[in-house]
């Protein structure tokens, strides 16, 4: 939601009112906001959540756990992202911690009143032995919208990490607003991946084509890592005519995907998650 601040002088008591300020006076801000999710192992074994903390938009609940793993969820207080805003998810598990963090509903990117774009980070931290599942809706880039997306996770060695993101171009019948997503994922120390797709107007030429998206309103991808895969890496293949399982440079798999509606993006990440978490 945006907001305006107006600057003015101040005038003595029972003064005449001011005259209206100018449009050059106007100074648009967005929403500012931050969830904090802490995941902590206890003397039992079970994890606790000591940090649980949600700012405007971001709301944060907590679900039943299940068995040793602390779950949680963010719920939307309000719509967001809008330009302007700045949105920001700061999630840790410590050594030995069990977290899996999802969200209620779909994340809608739509287009504020001055044309700013709006920012929305992620940051992930796993620790020595631990575990985070970051499995949230999709994110819809209506049309108008500009949202940068960036996800930052930091996995300790022997850390486990199941990050799942979905984006869709565009509501029903409308063309897409521009949406750019950034992930960086760094393992025991080390850069594991790090790429970038920018989609919609003002994109790079090409986005749309056979060499990215085909034409298709829907995409996802699936980065799994798993200390097993040092020893046992995944094998590349195809899972469809546009999805696929890529090892990477490490104890990870990537898998990717696009089809023209979001539901057939989830049912290709679902059976390979699955897959690759049997």
């Amino acid at each position: 939601m945006m907001t305006e601040v107006l600057r003015e002088e101040a005038v003595p008591l029972l003064s005449r009112p001011a005259p209206a300020p100018a449009a050059a006076d106007l100074v648009p801000t967005g929403i500012e906001a931050t969830a904090r999710i802490t995941a902590r192992r206890d003397a039992a074994g079970a994890t606790v959540l000591p940090v649980l903390e949600g700012e405007g938009p971001l709301a944060v609940r907590r679900l039943r756990a299940v068995g040793a793993e602390a779950r949680a969820a963010l719920v939307g207080a309000m719509s967001a992202p809008l330009g302007g805003d700045r949105l920001a998810v700061h999630a840790e598990a410590e050594a030995g911690a069990r977290l899996r963090l999802t969200s209620t509903a779909a994340t809608i990117a739509l287009p504020g009143q001055h044309g700013q774009p709006a920012f929305y980070d992620v940051r992930l931290t796993v620790g020595r032995g631990a575990a985070v599942h970051w499995l949230p809706e999709q994110l819809i880039s209506a049309a108008g919208s500009d949202l940068h997306v960036t996800t930052d996770a930091e996995v300790a060695e022997g850390g486990v990490l199941v990050l799942r993101e979905e984006q869709v171009l565009g509501r029903t019948g409308e063309p897409p607003g521009r949406l750019t997503s950034r992930l960086r994922v760094r393992c025991a120390g080390r850069l594991l991946l790090d790429q970038e797709l920018c989609c919609g107007p003002g994109a790079p030429a090409g986005w749309d084509g056979p060499a990215v998206l085909a034409g298709l309103r829907a995409l996802g991808q699936l980065l799994v890592v798993r200390p097993e895969f040092a020893d046992a890496p995944v094998q590349p293949r195809m899972l469809a005519d546009h999805a696929s399982v890529t090892p990477l440079a490490g104890p990870a798999a990537l898998v990717t995907a696009v089809a023209p509606d979001a539901l057939s993006v989830r049912k290709l990440l679902d059976e390979a998650m699955t897959e690759l978490l049997a």
